[in-house]
């Protein structure tokens, strides 16, 4: 339950900045987010298997962000998550198999070769995507209002990866459905 609640909290980021800035000190709110980054990161094993590189850049940007102690300093907290998907999913194509062929093997462990050749492609996807995501990140910390980073960062992105994720699915859904 307590890994549930860590991860709700990391999601309404942008809701909590959004709400807590009128009333903390930005360096009181990058400090949260280093406690709840650490309790979720040694809660939970699954985080820690690929998480050591995920941890050490949240460590370091709340390091930066306590330093800073700006809301500029928060806000930026999406755009080092995007990139840090991104080159997650990046490095993975590099050295394979990409993720999104990694989680698919878990629920199907013999992966056809169009099958392969579709998350090669999906993995790709996803790059572009966090590499996009990640810059209007950066538009709305830098240009943006306070209302406007937070509905984008809060809300939108994550409209848009669901999205991206449900198409995803229909696709596969379809392919399947074509080899058998």
């Amino acid at each position: 339950m307590l890994r549930v609640i860590l991860a709700c909290a990391l999601l309404l980021y942008p809701l909590a900045v959004y709400l807590g800035i009128q009333v903390l000190a930005p360096w009181k709110m990058a400090l949260a987010l280093l406690v709840v980054l650490t309790a979720r990161f040694f809660l939970s094993p699954a985080d820690r298997q690929l998480g050591w590189p995920l941890m050490g850049f949240g460590v370091l940007y709340c390091a930066f962000a306590i330093w800073q102690n700006s809301a500029l300093g928060l806000r930026l907290y999406p755009v080092g998550v995007n990139a840090c998907f991104f080159l997650l999913f990046a490095l993975s194509l590099l050295y394979p198999p990409p993720i999104v062929e990694r989680l698919a093997r878990m629920q199907d462990p013999n992966l056809s070769a169009q099958g392969v050749i579709h998350t090669r492609k999906v993995t790709q996807v996803w790059c572009v995507f966090f590499i996009v995501n990640g810059l209007i990140a950066a538009g709305t910390a830098l240009w943006g209002s306070f209302f406007w980073w937070s509905l984008y960062n809060g809300f939108i992105s994550y409209m848009l990866i669901g999205l991206l994720m449900g198409i995803e699915y229909l696709i596969r859904i379809r392919m399947q459905a074509r080899e058998q």
